[in-house]
């Protein structure tokens, strides 16, 4: 079919009218035919059959019956009236009951005409009652473009009170279907559609407004799915292959005396099977002419700095320099006291550039980094600012990827003639699934496995009534030498009483503990009153650090060995394992006590036998993905990222995988998309591409 009708303003769909297209384009973002073709119902009800009444059960569910009405009466009730017709067929009577609208229902029911009734069913005094029953003539109900699982399409409360019930987007889609008589272009090639016997696209979009059955309803489902999956994974790897093409990189061919120097002589330990994969995968990258884009994800403490650190070797001995950017100045300044520990017999110059370096500071870094005396430099947000000249900058390494910015990557870029390669690290798991989607234009590297001689931590869920026994048991850690954290959860809403919440946890635990040095770290304290107390745990000064969560991102402390969890049931499962990473550093067995009222929450059970269940973040991530939906893993600023019409990324996987199989093993084969089998496949990218339905939402 002519792909131009649906481009056709809504406007203009008989029956919409102008009201009703400014709130179907403001409600439900319908602008043209193609978004009501789009605007897929979100369930169905099966009216695959007509009950008799002596059929009828003493359950809530919803059923048609066909009679007639024979007899219509005004009831008095507490307040005012309702009306009550009693409803017959062959085999019983039953009563439609109706407490709103009356006047206007008595005077157009007609009395001894077949109607088609539906809705729920109540049992009243000895009798079968239905109330406010969709009702329909027989006669018009024959004559219905109609199927017999009824869609139900999503609404919103504007919607329903303006009159735009479910009944009208149906009677508006039936519309279309007459408007553009029902032929729909075929989107995907035949050699696709043979193979994984897919329904043809017109029978899909027919079958998924207007079901003929619940297996119609299932393929039409599964091939739409498909599709949407499919081309979102083309588009991405379309646009990684062009990144590659059309970026050229700095080629990377010397493994030379940094890299070897420190493979051979100065790593801290063994690098384990998954550290040796991923920096192969690297080194591939840097020496492949193309611009490196590569996510790094592993673990709390299984070893990326490492990693990253080789990476940056590689690009100084082929000339270039390199840096390394942190979302927090904390974070920033221990990156750089680890790398410089690592590198402390090595002849590597490594600078520190963050927002509180002092202008004296800042002047001599601006002019080293220009004359190329500094080799890497570490540093916060600071490090984009203009005044920030490299030599020649070769590799980015960016820590925590989603506090950066796409936009913020680029500015990096600005700093050379040339892109410098980016490696971005990452400890928050993303389930495959997800990272499939956003990260579809990076490539992904993950380090799975943790350094020889790191214990699992062993988490254990506590309740309240049994804090004495947990700190009798912080009481024997501390005696052997080892740190405590305390952590409360920070629910922004309430400042006042999760401060409350710290300073009542702070002093039952100053009096529980009178021997102990406490520091106390919150979101109310000045930065360095807050690097102050850090400072003093890092040392060894103090024993226990009561925090809310501020210390969730990158401290560490070898030396602390119990996390203690507060309100567990108040955290969200990614956060309840990022704070447990922070203790496990050490050679010593660490341990995690998550404490709770009794009160629980189906869903937050679920994050507490996972987090007892398992210590693999992957696992987490997936659990959590159910829990909360893809929206909400990315943070607010990626939160629309994923807006399907058809396709759930958690429940729809299998597909997931499906399609970008699909897509990857037609780009290998034909890159530009011009073989003739492909065509349709070249036709529809293009259409995607010119009417912005490109699910353009790479993050």
């Amino acid at each position: 079919m002519n792909a131009n009708i649906l481009q056709t303003p809504i406007d203009y769909l008989k029956g919409v009218g102008p009201n009703r297209a400014d709130l179907l384009r403001k409600e439900l973002g319908i602008h043209t035919y193609q978004d009501l073709v789009n605007f897929f119902p979100n369930r169905y009800l099966d009216k695959t059959r007509f009950y008799k009444i002596n059929e009828l059960q003493r359950n809530s569910a919803e059923v048609q019956v066909v009679g007639k009405i024979t007899h219509i009466r005004s009831v008095d009730q507490k307040r005012g009236k309702r009306l009550v017709a009693d409803f017959i067929d062959d085999t019983g009577k039953m009563e439609l009951v109706w407490f709103r609208g009356q006047k206007w229902i008595r005077e157009n029911l007609k009395i001894n005409t077949p109607y088609v009734i539906f809705g729920k069913i109540n049992w009243f005094n000895g009798l079968f009652s239905m109330p406010h029953p969709e009702m329909e003539l027989v006669e018009e109900y024959k004559k219905q473009l109609r199927t017999a699982m009824q869609p139900i399409y999503p609404s919103t409360e504007k919607l329903a009170k303006s009159g735009i019930t479910n009944r009208v987007i149906n009677k508006l889609m039936q519309q279309l279907f007459i408007e553009t008589k029902g032929k729909f272009y075929d989107t995907l090639s035949e050699e696709i559609t043979t193979e994984l016997k897919l329904i043809p696209k017109a029978e899909a979009v027919f079958n998924i407004h207007f079901p003929q059955s619940q297996e119609l309803l299932a393929k039409a489902q599964f091939r739409l799915k498909f599709e949407e999956l499919f081309y979102i994974q083309l588009q991405l790897l379309i646009k990684n292959m062009l990144q590659k093409q059309k970026i050229k990189g700095f080629v990377f061919e010397e493994i030379g005396q940094n890299f070897s120097e420190f493979y051979s002589n100065h790593l801290p330990f063994e690098l384990t099977g998954a550290q040796k994969r991923v920096i192969k995968e690297i080194r591939a990258d840097l020496g492949s002419g193309a611009q490196m884009n590569r996510l790094l994800q592993g673990d709390v403490g299984s070893g990326k700095t490492i990693v990253a650190l080789m990476s940056m070797f590689i690009a100084l001995d082929n000339g270039f320099q390199a840096c390394l950017m942190a979302p927090t100045e904390i974070l920033a300044i221990q990156h750089y006291n680890g790398l410089v520990e690592l590198c402390k017999d090595l002849d590597t110059s490594i600078y520190l550039l963050t927002g509180s370096s002092k202008t004296k500071a800042r002047r001599e870094i601006h002019e080293k980094l220009e004359n190329g005396e500094i080799d890497i430099l570490i540093g916060t947000h600071a490090l984009l600012e203009d005044k920030v000249k490299f030599k020649n900058l070769g590799l980015a390494v960016i820590d925590e990827q989603h506090r950066f910015g796409v936009a913020q990557r680029a500015r990096l870029w600005r700093k050379n003639q040339m892109p410098p390669h980016i490696l971005v690290m990452t400890a928050t798991p993303i389930p495959r699934t997800l990272a499939m989607s956003l990260y579809g234009d990076l490539d992904i590297s993950v380090i799975d496995e943790l350094p020889p001689g790191r214990k699992p931590i062993k988490t254990v869920h506590r309740y309240d009534s049994n804090r004495l026994k947990v700190f009798a048991f912080i009481k024997d850690e501390i005696k052997k030498g080892r740190q405590v954290y305390v952590v409360y959860p920070l629910i922004q809403e309430s400042e006042k009483m999760d401060y409350k919440d710290l300073m009542d946890g702070y002093e039952s635990i100053a009096r529980e503990f009178p021997n102990e040095q406490i520091s106390i770290v919150h979101g109310q304290m000045k930065s360095d009153a807050k690097d102050y107390e850090m400072d003093r745990f890092v040392r060894g000064e103090t024993q226990i650090m009561v925090a809310t969560t501020v210390i969730e991102v990158g401290v560490n402390v070898p030396n602390a060995s119990v996390m203690i969890i507060e309100s567990a049931e108040r955290f969200g499962l990614s956060q309840l394992h990022q704070l447990r990473g922070r203790v496990g550093r050490g050679a010593e067995q660490s341990f995690c006590i998550l404490m709770t009222g009794h009160k629980l929450s189906n869903d937050s059970k679920t994050r507490l036998e996972t987090m007892t269940a398992t210590n693999d973040g992957f696992e987490i991530a997936e659990v959590d993905l159910k829990l909360r939906g893809p929206g909400d893993i990315m943070g607010t600023q990626q939160s629309g990222v994923l807006n399907l019409k058809i396709a759930d990324i958690v429940k729809d996987n299998e597909i997931l995988k499906l399609a970008r199989h699909h897509a990857m093993r037609i780009l290998k084969e034909d890159p530009s998309l011009s073989l003739e089998k492909n065509k349709v496949l070249r036709f529809t990218y293009a259409q995607l591409a010119k009417h912005k339905n490109i699910w353009n939402y790479i993050s």
